[in-house]
């Protein structure tokens, strides 16, 4: 069995890589081309470039690359076309994937399958329709993800959330990090959103501090923002530790953590997964804002609510990301924690904890939706 597979980003690559290894458990005749990261590699996969060159988000860093992405498009689509592989599939990375997906379609019957739904459940859910015309088959990570699919005119398996797999700290390796409260804050992984939210998060944190007496803010970092954080970081007057990126304690600071304040953003299902309460709190540009605003078809944009049904995690978004409000609402959960217990785990299990791995689920479900 031939599989070609692209994912363009280090999640996407994440993802390639534990569904590989469920389709070699299931199909060991399995051989793979195409493109991919380091775990992908490590799977068996001979990348044809670097996955980095896909790795490009926002209007400002696209267009420099617009030329040579347009090129590794079409690149990549006569490669499929001239391997003739017995499946395509593209893992999310959108811009990119579905139009290598639409170039293959438009000149083979290759069967096409798409990783990582788009949120057509959130805005624009005219975006199915159009994938539809070029994709067979989706492997979805929330499980009210299908039916939005479906009515497009696509196969669609919810295969589960990788958020799943990842390891938990025990709790003896979380209190040896010692006693207080401890504050997580996480404005984010990219410099727009640290630049936007990290004041707000400096005055809530002076305001929580004026309440909660011993508490202690510990603030995570990736690579693209972690100068930026210490700069904006550096005027407030608050207890403060910054994880460097790459820390080999941040999970067990997850699991240490008495709350969190967090941008939105899967963030809040890695919160989750440690039984971490929350606090949700983010703001987009004002255009954006407006916007998306207006586009928006849900009343929640944290998964945690969305998952679970329910609407017990606080969030501040838009023109209510405030830090008064904000800071209040993180006192109440930290004194009342319990409330988003029972949610967050609710959220996990109907993500896919305790069963197959999603990888796994993933694999059993590209083979079991192939022409027989």
């Amino acid at each position: 069995m031939k599989v070609f597979v692209i994912a363009g980003e280090a999640s996407g690559d994440k993802l390639g890589a534990a569904m590989m290894d469920g389709l070699k458990q299931l199909r060991p005749d399995v051989t793979f081309d195409g493109v991919g990261g380091p775990l992908m590699q490590a799977q068996g996969l001979v990348s044809r470039f670097p996955m980095d060159e896909l790795s490009v988000m926002g209007l400002a860093e696209i267009l420099p690359k617009y030329r040579a992405l347009k090129a590794r498009i079409r690149e990549m689509a006569d490669a499929i076309l001239a391997t003739k592989p017995d499946v395509l599939i593209t893992i999310d990375s959108p811009d990119f994937c579905l139009r290598v997906a639409k170039l293959v379609k438009a000149q083979s019957d290759i069967r096409t399958v798409h990783y990582v739904a788009p949120t057509v459940w959130a805005w624009r859910p005219g975006r199915a329709k159009k994938m539809a015309a070029h994709v067979d088959h989706v492997l979805a990570l929330f499980p009210f993800e299908p039916p939005y699919m479906q009515a497009a005119g696509m196969d669609c398996d919810f295969v589960g959330h990788p958020v799943v797999t990842d390891p938990i700290p025990t709790q003896e390796q979380a209190d040896a990090l010692g006693q207080g409260t401890v504050v997580l804050l996480l404005p984010g992984s990219r410099k727009g959103e640290v630049g936007r939210l990290s004041d707000r998060f400096g005055e809530a944190a002076k305001l929580i501090a004026a309440q909660i007496p011993d508490a202690m803010f510990v603030v995570p970092t990736t690579a693209g923002v972690v100068d930026l954080v210490r700069e904006k970081t550096a005027t407030w007057d608050v207890p403060l530790a910054i994880l460097p990126p790459g820390s080999v304690d941040k999970a067990a600071w997850f699991r240490r953590a008495d709350v969190a304040l967090a941008a939105s953003g899967t963030v809040s299902l890695e919160l989750a997964a440690s039984e971490t309460p929350m606090v949700i709190a983010y703001d987009m540009a004002w255009l954006s804002r407006i916007i998306i605003g207006r586009m928006l078809r849900i009343d929640t944009v944290t998964l945690v609510n969305l998952v679970s049904e329910t609407r017990v995690i606080p969030e501040f978004i838009g023109k209510n990301c405030e830090a008064g409000p904000i800071a209040d609402a993180v006192v109440a959960t930290l004194r009342n924690p319990e409330a988003q217990t029972d949610a967050m785990r609710a959220t996990m299990k109907r993500l896919g904890a305790g069963g197959q791995a999603p990888g796994l689920r993933a694999a059993q479900a590209v083979l079991d939706r192939m022409p027989k």
